[in-house]
Order: C-alpha cells, then structure tokens, then sequence
C-alpha cells in the first residue's frame, strides 16, 4: 500500500533521510521510534505529501507521490482524503472560527453535498463528544478537546490511513484512554495506522510492527525491524 524506496531527503546541506526502504501494509498499524533527530518528523511530512523526496521513490496504491503529481487538482484532493495527519500541536491544524465548521471544512472541501457534508459532521462530534462545543472557536478549548476535534476533523473525510504524531502528548489519562480506544476501533476497522511515539505503552497496545530508526554519526538512517 505505502513503499519507500531509497529515500532521501535533505535539508540543504544536511541530510535527514537517506536511502530510507520501508513498506507499509493496508491494514497494518505501525509504530515509528527512535531517538529525536533521527529524521521521524521529516519522514511523516513526506509521507503526508508536505515534502518529497530528494531521491529515491514514494508510491502510494501504485501511485508516486511527488510534487508533479499533486500538481493535479483531482489527484491531491484524493491522497490528502486518503492520507489523514494528525500534527503533535492541534494549535497548529485548527483554524476556523468553531468547532463545528473546524470539522466541516474538509469534507466540504471533497466536493460533497452540503446534506453528506453536515451529516459527517454530525457524526464525528457524535463520536467524540463535541456537540456541546460546537459553536466555540477552538482556541477557546482544552488540550484535550483541541486534539479531540483535530481527530474529528480528519475522521470527517474517512481516511485510509491516519498518521499521528505523539498522540498523547499533553492529554490528562481520561482522555488518553479515550483516544487509545478510538485508535484501537480504527485500526479494527480495517484502516491503516502510523504512529510517531516514545511511549511504550501505547506502542506495545497499538502495533502489530515496530520500526525503530537510528541516527548514526554521518547523519545516515536506517530501519530495523522490533
């Protein structure tokens, strides 16, 4: 489903990622660990379509994921449907004037019927207990409630994939109950999960593999499997 092949990637000078081979199956949920430095940020940004490759080769469902490619309108809006991230600081995904609007935007943005569009809406502050706070800006809200509708947001486009980035950073222990829960029925469902995490409570709940990266002297990462 997701193959890296020989990846690199730089930034100017200084290599972050090189001749990274890894290759994800539908289905699976993968935790990513390593020490900080060693290049995960820089791999789930690639991974999502923020950045491409230096060298090297992602594909996605057969498709080659570079900056050609997400020239085409229709192409972009169909990987970043079936590609959901979750950033590590909700602040930093949240941007509309309420909650409500906040998780209706991507569906709106798919080109769905207003009616499907209020309806998934409806359906992810249902599944995460946000009605209430509908019609609050969410930079009015808790750190919980912040990565509560982050998760809305992307669930309200149906994902194939969710990436996360240290999910329970900063989340009290009801809440990150809750969300382990969530991950777990997704993963249940047969969608693919990424995880970025030093936890290893959540690693050893949530992965059916572990990837570990290594950051050796000259910059140069590699995977081993856990």
């Amino acid at each position: 489903m997701i193959e890296l092949e020989n990846v690199c990637y730089a930034y100017g000078k200084e290599i972050a990622l090189r001749n990274v081979n890894l290759k994800v199956s539908k289905g699976e949920s993968l935790v990513i660990k390593g020490p900080n430095g060693c290049g995960k940020s820089t791999l789930i940004k690639l991974l999502n379509g923020i950045i491409f490759p230096t060298m090297g080769k992602y594909t996605y469902k057969g498709h080659e994921i570079n900056e050609k490619s997400l020239k085409d309108n229709k192409f972009a809006k169909w990987f970043h449907q079936q590609m959901g991230y979750v950033f590590q600081n909700a602040d930093n995904q949240l941007f509309c004037a309420s909650v409500e609007e906040e998780i209706a935007f991507g569906p709106s943005q798919m080109g769905l019927s207003q009616e499907e569009v209020i309806q998934r809406t409806k359906d992810c502050m249902n599944l995460f207990g946000l009605e209430k706070l509908s019609k609050r800006p969410p930079y009015h809200l808790s750190g919980g409630e912040k990565r509560k509708v982050s998760l809305a947001c992307i669930l309200s486009m149906n994902p194939e994939v969710l990436v996360l980035d240290e999910p329970l950073a900063g989340l009290d222990e009801k809440t990150q109950a809750m969300l382990i829960s969530f991950l777990k029925s997704f993963h249940n469902a047969g969608k693919t999960l990424i995880i970025i995490t030093h936890n290893n409570e959540l690693a050893n709940e949530l992965a059916d593999r572990i990837v570990i990266m290594k950051e050796s002297h000259d910059f140069n990462t590699e995977f081993s499997l856990k």
